[in-house]
């Protein structure tokens, strides 16, 4: 992975714009993920960083990263906490009603044979909430800025679905899959670390957002 993916860097985190279709796991058919990029980001440390949080396959942007095992714990208790702001971009199919709000409801998971699995509304699921505010819209789709106060798995993805009624462009479980992929990007992360200066990265839009870009 190249250096100009590096949004930050000091002795104990890193943050990079990951690319989307990369996922952050190793898949089980054995693809490419970003394991495969970790002996790059080094840089000079003897220890292969290690992510702190997950983003999507096909979600790019800013991914801490963490540089030692104590790091690795004290960031993601961070994130635990609900201490990390984390601002995202998409372009959704369709335009929301009003300029602004919150969206707050549960998500469970569910799973069947023929669809896999998803994330749902669910009264028993895990509490979720998220702010949003509309930029701009054109030619019957939106760029809307996301604030999540809670890290669930494809939150952002439900809350745009099934709270706005406008699914993410290009999103295959929520929406209408596209091969150009997914316009989801995790544009900015501002995590504390008590008297020290907190990480700040900035992730600029991909091209394939195109207009919005």
């Amino acid at each position: 992975m190249h250096g100009d993916r590096v949004l930050f860097i000091d002795g104990e985190a890193l943050v990079i714009d990951k690319p989307a279709g990369l996922p952050v796991d190793p898949p089980r058919d054995g693809s490419l993920s970003l394991e495969n990029h970790l002996e790059s980001l080094r840089f000079g440390f003897h220890r292969w960083p290690v992510a702190v949080h997950r983003l999507d396959r096909d979600t790019s942007g800013c991914l801490l990263l963490a540089r030692n095992p104590k790091a690795a714990a004290r960031l993601g208790q961070a994130f635990e906490r609900g201490e990390v702001e984390k601002r995202y971009l998409a372009v959704l199919d369709g335009v929301p009603e009003g300029e602004s709000g919150t969206i707050d409801f549960p998500l469970g998971k569910v799973s069947t044979r023929e669809a896999g699995w998803r994330m749902v509304e669910d009264a028993k699921g895990k509490a979720a909430r998220t702010h949003w505010r509309l930029l701009r819209s054109e030619g019957g789709r939106s760029l809307v800025e996301f604030r999540p106060e809670t890290g669930r798995t494809h939150q952002i993805r439900v809350h745009a679905a099934t709270g706005l009624g406008t699914p993410v462009v290009g999103d295959p479980v929520y929406g209408r899959g596209d091969p150009a992929g997914m316009l989801l990007h995790a544009a900015g992360l501002v995590v504390p670390r008590g008297s020290k200066e907190p990480i700040r990265a900035e992730a600029p839009l991909p091209e394939r957002f195109g207009i919005f870009a």
